[in-house]
């Protein structure tokens, strides 16, 4: 690190405010901890910055952290062998803490570490974690693809669950955050603490399976609806994950409304219902299965009664837009208002979810595109 050595002269370190000698006293980490001159140097560094008076021209950003920094918390200043001691300390540690590989479940060793305790041991070994606005954000960032249709089907989730919670209707969804940077990149938020479908939480009779039992069948039957009115396709398992409190969450929103797979339309079935779904839910003569059916029925009455915050949301969108789910045009829109129904009563409108739920439950096109993506994803 022969760079930093020569950054030792007062007059390299005279641009600095004291908020930039605590984030460079950093770079002490990556020298070897065998060198005590290094150590010994780098201290000196340290020293030399607090000791600095603040200069009289400073940019407009400088100026603003420093003034952030000085009304929130007060000047806190950590030797960089101190900062290089405790992430050392907080790797040994995290090496002898390694997750175990479960031959029953691989997909479930990314819950031995919740994210609140993950955040607590980063936040540890940072030497910032002091903060009181410190905070971990996890984000995915995604390149070659336009997340404005993502984030439209975000804003239609949105719409979803607070029709539901006017309504009083026990559906559950988890929409989560999408930033556009460009038509072909952006952020996107992960969803946390979330595994394969075939985790298991216990006895069937347990507590604690009974309450992920009831989560799994009020998400289900809210993505299982929005599926079929906004036509979300696309549906294999690696787009569908499990809380790990059991709720069901679908991501991945890129095939909607008039769009699927290669324009094909392969998925022909109402939404995605698999026998192991049914399975969870104690099987299709279940009392737990019948809840499912009667709140589809719910969650589509108190849709249809408030369409008017779905349906001129896809209209804004499809004026002037070239996204691919609206390459049918005004056919879309007049498509998704007749999914709602609104000339049926609901007597006819159970029958038609009774039909929609069988339907979905013994679908072939279902097998065998989950079939197919098994194939090529290499599980067969």
């Amino acid at each position: 690190m022969p760079t930093l050595r020569h950054t030792k002269s007062e007059e390299n370190l005279g641009g600095y405010d004291n908020n930039t000698a605590s984030a460079f006293s950093m770079c002490g980490m990556l020298c070897d901890d065998n060198d005590p001159d290094w150590s010994k140097e780098d201290d000196e560094i340290s020293q030399q910055y607090t000791q600095l008076k603040k200069p009289i021209d400073r940019d407009t950003i400088s100026q603003m952290s420093q003034e952030s920094s000085d009304s929130r918390e007060p000047p806190m200043w950590i030797s960089a062998l101190d900062i290089r001691k405790r992430l050392s300390d907080s790797f040994q540690e995290n090496k002898n803490k390694q997750f175990t590989h479960d031959p029953e479940d691989p997909s479930a060793a990314v819950l031995k570490e919740p994210w609140q305790e993950k955040e607590q041991r980063v936040r540890e070994s940072s030497p910032y974690g002091h903060l009181s606005t410190w905070k971990l954000l996890s984000v995915i960032v995604k390149c070659g693809d336009d997340l404005r249709q993502e984030l439209m089907a975000s804003q239609l989730l949105q719409m979803f669950q607070k029709i539901w919670q006017m309504e009083h209707v026990p559906l559950w969804v988890h929409p989560y955050k999408i930033l556009c940077l460009s038509n072909d990149s952006g952020l996107i938020e992960p969803i946390l603490n979330t595994i394969s479908l075939h985790q298991e939480y216990g006895p069937m009779n347990s507590e604690a399976f009974l309450s992920a039992q009831k989560n799994f069948v009020q998400s289900c039957a809210a993505y299982c609806l929005i599926c079929y009115l906004i036509q979300v396709k696309d549906r294999h398992n690696g787009n569908i994950l499990l809380k790990s409190d059991g709720h069901l969450i679908h991501i991945d929103f890129g095939f909607i409304l008039s769009t699927s797979p290669k324009n094909l339309g392969f998925e022909t079935s109402p939404f995605k219902l698999t026998s192991e779904f049914v399975e969870i839910m104690g099987g299709d003569y279940s009392d737990m299965f019948e809840y499912f059916k009667i709140l589809i029925l719910q969650g589509l009455i108190a849709a249809r009664k408030h369409q008017d915050m779905i349906i001129p949301l896809v209209e804004i969108m499809r004026s002037g837009s070239q996204l691919p789910c609206f390459k049918s045009g005004a056919a879309t829109v007049q498509n998704l208002k007749s999914r709602f129904h609104m000339n049926m009563t609901e007597e006819q409108l159970q029958l038609e979810v009774n039909k929609m739920v069988e339907g979905s439950m013994h679908s072939l096109s279902t097998k065998l595109y989950d079939g197919f993506q098994y194939f090529t994803n290499g599980i067969l």
